[in-house]
Protein backbone atom coordinates (compact mmCIF):
# COMPACT_ATOMS: atom_id res chain seq x y z
CA UNK A 1 0.00 0.00 0.00
CA UNK A 2 1.27 3.41 -1.00
CA UNK A 3 1.78 6.16 1.13
CA UNK A 4 -1.05 8.43 -0.17
CA UNK A 5 -3.38 5.23 -0.25
CA UNK A 6 -3.26 5.89 3.31
CA UNK A 7 -4.06 9.21 3.23
CA UNK A 8 -7.53 8.27 0.96
CA UNK A 9 -8.57 5.40 2.85
CA UNK A 10 -8.54 7.85 6.26
CA UNK A 11 -9.95 10.73 4.46
CA UNK A 12 -12.96 8.45 2.84
CA UNK A 13 -13.46 7.48 6.73
CA UNK A 14 -13.33 11.08 7.90
CA UNK A 15 -15.88 11.82 5.74
CA UNK A 16 -18.25 8.99 5.65
CA UNK A 17 -18.68 9.94 9.33
CA UNK A 18 -18.67 13.52 9.42
CA UNK A 19 -22.00 13.03 7.51
CA UNK A 20 -22.82 9.95 9.38
CA UNK A 21 -22.77 12.87 11.45
CA UNK A 22 -24.84 15.56 10.20
CA UNK A 23 -27.64 12.58 9.43
CA UNK A 24 -27.79 12.15 13.41
CA UNK A 25 -27.92 15.62 14.02
CA UNK A 26 -30.95 16.24 11.33
CA UNK A 27 -32.30 13.53 13.51
CA UNK A 28 -32.50 14.89 16.38
CA UNK A 29 -33.36 18.47 15.14
CA UNK A 30 -36.48 16.22 13.99
CA UNK A 31 -37.18 14.39 16.93
CA UNK A 32 -40.39 16.31 17.47
CA UNK A 33 -41.44 17.06 14.03
CA UNK A 34 -44.80 16.11 13.39
CA UNK A 35 -45.31 17.16 9.94
CA UNK A 36 -42.71 17.67 7.29
CA UNK A 37 -43.30 19.10 3.94
CA UNK A 38 -45.36 16.39 2.67
CA UNK A 39 -47.71 16.40 5.68
CA UNK A 40 -46.00 13.31 7.46
CA UNK A 41 -44.15 12.98 10.34
CA UNK A 42 -40.03 13.36 10.40
CA UNK A 43 -38.60 9.82 9.23
CA UNK A 44 -35.70 9.01 11.19
CA UNK A 45 -32.45 8.66 8.68
CA UNK A 46 -29.74 6.28 7.85
CA UNK A 47 -26.33 6.41 6.09
CA UNK A 48 -25.06 3.15 4.76
CA UNK A 49 -21.60 2.65 3.96
CA UNK A 50 -19.85 -0.19 1.40
CA UNK A 51 -16.18 -0.70 0.94
CA UNK A 52 -14.98 1.29 -1.52
CA UNK A 53 -14.11 -0.99 -4.89
CA UNK A 54 -11.53 -0.85 -7.35
CA UNK A 55 -11.45 -3.26 -9.90
CA UNK A 56 -8.02 -2.62 -11.26
CA UNK A 57 -5.58 -5.16 -12.38
CA UNK A 58 -2.90 -3.66 -8.91
CA UNK A 59 -6.01 -3.95 -6.91
CA UNK A 60 -6.88 -7.36 -7.51
CA UNK A 61 -3.26 -8.16 -7.06
CA UNK A 62 -2.23 -6.38 -3.82
CA UNK A 63 -5.91 -8.34 -2.46
CA UNK A 64 -4.23 -11.45 -3.17
CA UNK A 65 -0.81 -11.05 -1.65
CA UNK A 66 -2.86 -9.47 1.78
CA UNK A 67 -2.82 -6.11 1.17
CA UNK A 68 -6.64 -5.04 1.25
CA UNK A 69 -8.41 -2.21 1.48
CA UNK A 70 -9.85 1.22 -0.69
CA UNK A 71 -11.56 3.11 2.05
CA UNK A 72 -15.15 3.53 2.34
CA UNK A 73 -18.06 5.12 0.36
CA UNK A 74 -21.44 6.37 1.21
CA UNK A 75 -24.11 4.60 -0.97
CA UNK A 76 -27.05 5.93 0.24
CA UNK A 77 -29.10 8.02 2.87
CA UNK A 78 -32.32 5.88 3.59
CA UNK A 79 -35.35 6.20 5.57
CA UNK A 80 -35.70 4.22 8.96
CA UNK A 81 -38.48 1.82 8.06
CA UNK A 82 -38.18 -0.87 10.84
CA UNK A 83 -38.50 1.47 13.59
CA UNK A 84 -42.06 2.12 14.87
CA UNK A 85 -43.32 5.53 14.70
CA UNK A 86 -44.27 7.08 18.32
CA UNK A 87 -47.94 7.24 18.94
CA UNK A 88 -48.80 9.43 21.63
CA UNK A 89 -52.47 10.61 22.45
CA UNK A 90 -52.81 14.47 22.25
CA UNK A 91 -56.47 15.82 21.10
CA UNK A 92 -55.26 19.41 21.79
CA UNK A 93 -52.11 19.02 19.04
CA UNK A 94 -53.00 20.15 16.08
CA UNK A 95 -51.75 17.11 14.28
CA UNK A 96 -54.37 14.90 16.44
CA UNK A 97 -56.45 12.51 14.43
CA UNK A 98 -60.08 11.62 14.69
CA UNK A 99 -59.30 9.36 18.08
CA UNK A 100 -56.77 12.10 19.40
CA UNK A 101 -53.38 10.80 18.46
CA UNK A 102 -50.41 12.14 17.52
CA UNK A 103 -47.62 10.42 15.41
CA UNK A 104 -44.42 11.52 16.47
CA UNK A 105 -41.02 10.50 14.37
CA UNK A 106 -39.29 6.99 14.76
CA UNK A 107 -36.17 8.93 16.71
CA UNK A 108 -35.42 8.14 19.78
CA UNK A 109 -32.71 10.59 21.50
CA UNK A 110 -30.82 7.70 23.64
CA UNK A 111 -30.05 5.68 20.42
CA UNK A 112 -29.29 9.10 18.56
CA UNK A 113 -26.77 10.48 21.07
CA UNK A 114 -25.35 6.69 21.48
CA UNK A 115 -24.48 6.54 17.52
CA UNK A 116 -23.66 10.41 17.19
CA UNK A 117 -20.37 9.54 20.07
CA UNK A 118 -19.97 6.56 17.81
CA UNK A 119 -19.36 8.26 14.44
CA UNK A 120 -17.36 10.65 16.37
CA UNK A 121 -14.44 8.16 17.78
CA UNK A 122 -14.74 7.05 14.21
CA UNK A 123 -13.81 9.83 13.14
CA UNK A 124 -11.32 10.69 15.58
CA UNK A 125 -9.90 7.43 15.00
CA UNK A 126 -9.55 8.20 11.22
CA UNK A 127 -7.71 11.43 11.93
CA UNK A 128 -5.22 9.64 14.48
CA UNK A 129 -4.34 7.08 11.52
CA UNK A 130 -4.14 10.08 9.02
CA UNK A 131 -1.78 11.90 11.35
CA UNK A 132 0.38 8.64 12.00
CA UNK A 133 0.78 7.94 8.18
CA UNK A 134 1.47 11.99 7.95
CA UNK A 135 4.53 11.53 10.35
CA UNK A 136 5.83 8.56 8.84
CA UNK A 137 5.71 10.37 5.47
CA UNK A 138 7.26 13.53 7.52
CA UNK A 139 10.00 11.36 9.17
CA UNK A 140 10.90 9.64 5.83
CA UNK A 141 11.41 12.99 4.07
CA UNK A 142 13.76 14.08 6.59
CA UNK A 143 15.70 11.05 6.92
CA UNK A 144 16.47 11.78 2.98
CA UNK A 145 18.40 14.83 3.68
Amino acid sequence: MGLFSSFDISASGMTAQRLREDTISQNLANVDTTRSADGTPYVRKTVMFQEKQNMSFDSILMTTIGQIGNGVKVTSVVDDTSTAMKKVYDPSHPDADENGYVLYPNVNTVTEMTNLIDASRAYEANVTAFNASKSMATTGINMGK
